[in-house]
């Protein structure tokens, strides 16, 4: 492919020397397109940039000298190399010539010099060119540098803390890995040693009834009894060593867990003392558990004690029941696999556990309690019996922040809660008539603050209804939905506060929620629904404030609809 031939403007007033210059170029060995000018107007339209590669001009000329020429070359196309060609051209004259910014010269009693000197122009303007381009591209990259630079450190960062959280997985799983083959470990290890103790008291039980009936003093009587009685605590240890390593005998069947819980509560009292305070929140509609009735006695009657050496003086026990549906995997050993259970939890207001204790809770024969307080097999056949029921724990606690033990217990095939149908509906106006008390419910886990709550708005003409928990509040609104205001406490165990609001905004819509609070998260309770100061009253209340805010949301709530009563309603 030919070369595109060399674009000239030559400024040039001899025909004759215009001529001999052509001539000369044609050594080139290359087409050149020569545009030739004699004046400076032509000059100056035809000295613009892109359309000349190069510029060869005569010093002196009759209107128009090369000195003019350059300068405005200069100005108008600076990156076209300037070549001067004259017969006049001395040496003092050429070197003011190049100082100005000519490239090159050439006189014309020397034109066989001329393609060489073109030949030159034209490299060093192409080199110039690339310096320039190189330059403006370095400028370029040094302008763009700092938000490369902060791009790939951003880029860099996101990888490092995605190799950060794997690193972090990894090390979770594996060390969850580590604490269930250990506890798998220490399960096998007391299996076996329980078994052996459980042969060795058996024969020595059997022992101590035949030499009962052999000795007859008393003095030796009172011996074998102390035998006797040491003998059954010893059985009584392998029995939760057993439990601990899912080896002992159990016999599952549907059980109503709110009947157990009930069913214990003397038993509860007598053994916890009377310093501490019980609190129960069983959920209405409970599925039944599949679990041995008699043990599951023994877990909440073991999860109780501890929680009872956990407080110091007094303080409060809250045992609560729940429908519960599992669907994240397992990070520790103790949780649950994902479905269906029915939970029981054990709370309580002591010290809390110290991630360190937390670590080692399962462990059989582990205990932070004084010598002789406990033997460190209390939550060992806890999670023993558990485990082997096909259900699961979950431990929330924190130093001086208390603990709370949720036992999930599988949920017995076929059951169904005894909770009313999304579409059953109730007519509010039937039996709360218009001009009757406002209803209200009040929720708080403190007995003494709801018993306040309570009563003061039992004073300013309400009619109260009371809940002891998130859970509990939502099993009275399925059994009477007909509330207009639901007064709940932000910090309380297990469900809290908001939890709780957005469960019930769920189910009823329509009825409002005011909202307690000593200290709350703000942006929990605007998720909750909170509006502002006035979805939220102060604990302790001021001046008033709680019967004005209740009256300001009465005022503010929907007006009451009338609802369908049910199929089975009209059936009854």
């Amino acid at each position: 492919m030919d070369a595109a031939p060399l674009r000239l403007l030559h400024l040039e007033d001899s025909d004759l020397d215009a001529e001999l210059i052509e001539a000369e170029l044609e050594r080139l060995g290359q087409a050149v397109r020569i545009v030739r000018v004699m004046s400076r107007d032509a000059f100056a339209a035809e000295a613009v940039p892109g359309r000349h590669d190069l510029i060869l001009a005569d010093y002196v000329l009759p209107t128009f000298d090369g000195i003019s020429a350059l300068s405005l070359a200069n100005a108008q196309c600076p990156e076209v190399p300037f070549v001067f060609c004259s017969g006049t051209l001395g040496e003092e004259v050429a070197v003011e010539a190049l100082k100005n910014g000519a490239t090159d010269y050439v006189t014309k009693q020397r034109l066989d010099r001329l393609p060489r000197t073109i030949v030159r122009a034209l490299a060093e303007a192409r080199i110039r060119a690339e310096k320039s381009a190189a330059r403006a591209e370095l400028e370029a990259l040094n302008r763009t540098l700092e938000a490369r630079v902060a791009e790939r450190t951003r880029e860099l960062a996101e990888a490092n803390a995605a190799l950060k959280a794997q690193i972090e997985e990894r090390e979770r799983v594996e060390e969850a890995l580590r604490l269930a083959q250990r506890l798998e470990a220490v399960g096998q290890l007391t299996s076996g040693v329980a078994h052996d103790f459980n042969n060795l008291l058996t024969v020595i039980a059997g022992n101590i009834e035949f030499l009962e009936r052999a000795v007859a003093d008393e003095r030796s009587r009172r011996r074998l009894d102390m035998m006797r009685g040491a003998a059954a605590r010893g059985a009584n240890l392998t029995a939760q060593l057993l439990a601990f390593s899912r080896r002992q005998r159990l016999e599952p069947t549907p059980v109503n867990l709110n009947r157990t819980v009930a069913s214990m509560r003397d038993l509860l009292t007598s053994s916890i003392g009377g310093a501490v305070r019980i609190e129960t929140a069983l959920h209405e509609g409970l599925w039944r558990a599949l679990v041995d009735a008699t043990q599951v006695e023994l877990v909440i009657l073991n999860l109780a004690i501890n929680a009872r050496d956990a407080m110091a003086v007094g303080g409060r026990l809250t045992i609560e029941t729940a429908n519960m549906t599992v669907q994240a995997r397992p990070t520790r050993p103790e949780h649950p696999q994902p479905g269906a259970y029915v939970m029981v939890s054990v709370s309580d207001t002591g010290t809390g556990m110290s991630p360190e204790v937390l670590a080692r809770v399962f462990e059989p024969f582990f205990t932070t309690k004084a010598v002789g307080k406990g033997s460190g097999l209390g939550l060992a056949q806890v999670y023993g019996f558990v485990k082997q029921s096909g259900g699961g724990l979950r431990i929330d606690t924190a130093p001086g922040e208390g603990t709370s033990i949720k036992v999930y217990l599988p949920r017995a095939e076929g059951e169904r809660a005894i909770a009313p149908a999304a579409d059953d509906e109730v007519d509010c106006l039937r039996d709360h008539p218009l001009g009757a008390k406002p209803a209200l419910l009040v929720v708080d886990d403190d007995g003494g603050v709801r018993e306040v709550t309570a009563t003061r708005l039992g004073e300013a003409g309400y009619a109260v209804r009371e809940a002891a928990s998130g859970l509990q509040a939502l099993a009275a609104l399925e059994a009477d939905p007909c509330v207009d205001l639901v007064v709940i406490d932000f910090a309380m165990p297990g469900m809290n506060g908001a939890e709780a609001a957005i469960e019930l905004r769920k189910r009823w819509p329509h009825i409002p929620v005011l909202f307690v609070t000593g200290y709350a998260d703000t942006a929990a309770l605007t998720q909750a629904g909170a509006v502002g100061a006035d979805g939220i009253v102060q604990k302790p209340f001021r001046d008033g404030e709680l019967e004005r805010k209740v009256a300001a949301a009465l005022a503010a709530r929907p007006v009451p609809r009338l609802r369908l009563v049910t199929d089975r309603d009209r059936s009854a």
